[in-house]
């Protein structure tokens, strides 16, 4: 549920030397980071007679219960690696907190609560992963009868529950980059511009893996690129002829993942 790992926080600093001179020998830095999992608790219960007034019985109204509760989880989870303790206080530390200043490229939107951010994401070992604690287990028990109370009066329910550690461990400063302060007003929305300003953050090589966005953010995009083709002439009397982009799947190669884990309502920061 917890571990240390080393952290590279600097290369050494090496050059040439002259024949018959010495050099002083240089290392790597490091920091001793520790970091921990959090405990994810899903209690599931459904009252007895809904389970049995389900038309395919009783286990499939279980199981249909289960699955919710197992889109919950990733929508939950997924929403944690990005806003952190910010989003749930007993979770695990998110990026928009742990991205470092420097690694940050702003939209410059206005509009208070619209906003919307787009990460950059190296989701490799060394740099960033999810931890399942407990060798990777999220688990779900088996379901069992037992008595509830709800306002004051008691029934019989089937009860389970999803549990498990997870966390999320960001072991170098270049594991992501952020663009933020993206809205809804007139030019402040997604461009191929702002992903470039992002991507030119990384030094050279190391290069994200993914991009993960809102689809507020991939629409803005999508129409960032769309051209309009101007014919004119009496070949076109209607003049200019809109040609809509595709719906944006990478920017140079890296993945573009759309994801309602990411709001566009955040404070404009």
């Amino acid at each position: 549920t917890t571990f240390k790992t080393l952290v590279r926080t600097a290369y050494p600093s090496t050059g040439f030397r002259k024949t018959n001179e010495g050099v002083e020998p240089k290392k790597s830095t490091y920091v001793n980071k520790q970091f921990e999992t959090f405990y994810y608790d899903g209690q599931m219960e459904m009252d007895v007679a809904v389970a049995k007034a389900d038309e395919q019985g009783t286990d499939h109204a279980l199981a249909l219960e289960a699955d919710g509760h197992g889109r919950a989880f990733l929508l939950t989870g997924g929403k944690q690696v990005w806003y952190g303790q910010s989003n749930d206080a007993n979770g695990f530390p998110g990026a928009q907190a742990l991205v470092d200043s420097t690694l940050v490229v702003d939209a410059t939107g206005t509009t208070a609560n619209t906003g919307s951010s787009v990460y950059l994401v190296v989701a490799l070992p060394k740099f960033m992963e999810i931890i399942l604690g407990e060798d990777g287990m999220i688990d779900v028990g088996e379901w069992r009868k037992q008595t509830i109370t709800r306002n004051s009066k008691e029934m019989t329910a089937w009860k389970n529950s999803m549990e498990g550690y997870i966390g999320c461990a960001w072991y170098s400063k270049y594991a992501v980059v952020r663009i933020k302060n993206l809205t809804a007003d007139s030019g402040k929305g997604l461009t191929d511009s702002l992903l470039a300003d992002a991507l030119a953050l990384f030094p050279v090589g190391i290069k994200p893996t993914h991009i993960f966005m809102s689809r507020r953010s991939r629409k803005q995009l999508q129409k960032a690129r769309t051209v309009v083709l101007n014919g004119g002439g009496s070949g076109n009397p209607n003049g200019g002829q809109g040609v809509v982009a595709p719906v944006p799947t990478e920017y140079d190669g890296v993945p573009i993942i759309a994801t309602d884990s990411i709001l566009d309502t955040e404070a404009i920061a």
